[in-house]
């Protein structure tokens, strides 16, 4: 397992992988096809699906292979150097098959698009389109342009565009999860993220539009729906007529109520943001997932001042005994930097009692990777040494790993309800899904069909993966 970075779920079905898998949609029906790539958050692949809509609306079906291809469209994340480095190697892949295809199309959107435009273009030569997160609307324009032999450009950032009115087409779908975009940007300026920078400013999607979304999809047979943004407890949006206000518990809502078998899930929250308002919308719907991913980023109070976090140590801590006061069965994530700048042995000590305090159900860890252009960059020196950075790392990622394992080890005995998410990649025998707390349960298939609810009672498990056998199917 790479030392970079640990995504703990030794036999986690429901991730997707970091490249594109094979789209619903017939590609015979067009005469021209695209390829698409998405990398890093669930924002991206979000992104992806709103492109694949607009491509479709003008001419161009999808093709999971890259060499049938007249476009390939490579969706980026800059927030970790590792990303960056993929991105460009699969870049100078396709630049290849560029030279053996010609005609062919290369674009880079996302948040490399933002940062990178000009290296792309001119110093590499690596690709012919450049589109920013908030330019899609624009590529049909851009394609038309890079035919030409001309460069596709546009990367302004805007303040409102939601892409509200277009419906997504789903990539890499189960017919049973969907994500739903209900903001994009972010406001918060933490020192060591590129987020800011590369999406733009806060803004928040129409609710009208987020429900009707979501009440199509359980229409169409989607049984769970995760409502995304880059911090969802801040969404507000206001009603042009009559200038009242929906927050994200009242849109959280406004979802569950669609049905009870529509399960809501949400990512992320900022633990400045989530409230009490959230915790008993959770508590009054059982739809509505006991689960919450509340990245801390570090255990120091001293470090999260330099991140520019806005909260202390303490006051996280506090926020999460009020999650457990609230909901005891509440599954926690976080995310957690090693070796940010200026990080001593006492700091990490703190992270390292931190999580020990918390002991997380999932964590995502990483080492610090500084990003060119963020406060950190230009405020902060980067003095911790990698060899430092990845032991600190090594050692966060040893003691979750502990936690992981008895977190599952808890669970067993227990039944829980699950929904039905696909086969499993090691059985094709056995189905596998997710309870409420979010953890993978894997179990034998039998009668059961992908989009069932079923009660499955637990037997065993591994540090990420629960190991049971269906008790009685619910729908």
């Amino acid at each position: 397992m790479p030392v970079e970075t640990l995504l703990h779920k030794e036999h986690d079905e429901a991730r997707q992988g970091e490249a594109f898998a094979p789209f619903s949609v017939d590609p015979n029906a067009y005469t021209k096809k695209f390829y698409i790539e998405s990398y890093g958050c669930a924002m991206n692949f979000a992104d992806s699906e709103v492109v694949a809509s607009i491509l479709m609306e003008n001419g161009f079906g999808a093709t999971d292979q890259c060499e049938e291809a007249d476009l390939i469209l490579v969706n980026t994340c800059s927030i970790r150097e590792k990303a960056e480095l993929t991105v460009r190697k699969r870049l100078t892949e396709f630049r290849r098959l560029k030279k053996a295809q010609p005609g062919l199309l290369v674009g880079v959107l996302g948040c490399m698009a933002e940062r990178l435009k000009s290296k792309f273009l001119e110093e590499e030569q690596l690709v012919d389109m450049v589109v920013g997160p908030d330019a899609y609307r624009t590529l049909p324009l851009l394609i038309e342009e890079a035919t030409t032999g001309q460069k596709g450009v546009n990367v302004l950032l805007s303040r409102d565009e939601t892409y509200a009115d277009i419906a997504p087409v789903r990539l890499n779908s189960n017919g049973v999860t969907a994500f739903v975009s209900i903001m994009r940007g972010c406001n918060n300026m933490c020192s060591f993220c590129v987020v800011p920078f590369t999406r733009g400013r806060e803004r928040s999607r129409d609710a009208r539009s987020v429900i009707s979304e979501c009440q199509t999809l359980f229409e169409q047979g989607y049984r769970e729906v995760t409502l995304l943004g880059q911090n969802v407890d801040s969404y507000h949006w206001i009603h042009e007529k009559d200038g009242s206000a929906v927050t994200f518990a009242m849109l959280m809502e406004q979802v569950a109520q669609i049905s009870p078998e529509l399960r809501v899930r949400f990512s992320t929250s900022h633990p400045k943001d989530i409230t009490d308002e959230v915790l008993f919308t959770m508590l009054k719907y059982e739809n509505i997932c006991n689960y919450i991913h509340l990245p801390v980023q570090s255990g120091s109070t001293r470090v999260l001042q330099m991140m520019n976090r806005t909260y202390s140590r303490e006051w996280y801590i506090a926020k999460v005994d009020r999650i457990r006061e609230l909901i005891p069965d509440c599954g926690l994530s976080t995310d957690m930097i090693a070796g940010f700048c200026t990080e001593t042995e006492e700091d990490h000590r703190e992270s390292l009692s931190l999580m020990e305090y918390c002991r997380y159900d999932l964590a995502y860890l990483y080492f610090y990777s500084e990003r060119p252009g963020t406060l950190a960059a230009r405020r902060f020196q980067d003095d911790v040494p990698e060899e430092v950075k990845k032991r600190r790392l090594q050692e966060l990622i040893d003691l979750h790993r502990q936690h992981s394992l008895k977190s599952m080890q808890k669970e067993v005995g227990k039944t829980f309800k699950v929904l039905i998410e696909g086969t499993s990649k090691k059985n094709s025998q056995e189905l596998f899904g997710r309870n409420d707390q979010n953890k993978v349960v894997v179990f034998p298939k039998r009668e059961h069909r992908i989009g069932d609810y079923v009660q499955v009672k637990v037997n065993s498990c591994t540090a990420g993966t629960l190991l049971g056998e269906s008790v009685e199917p619910i729908t």
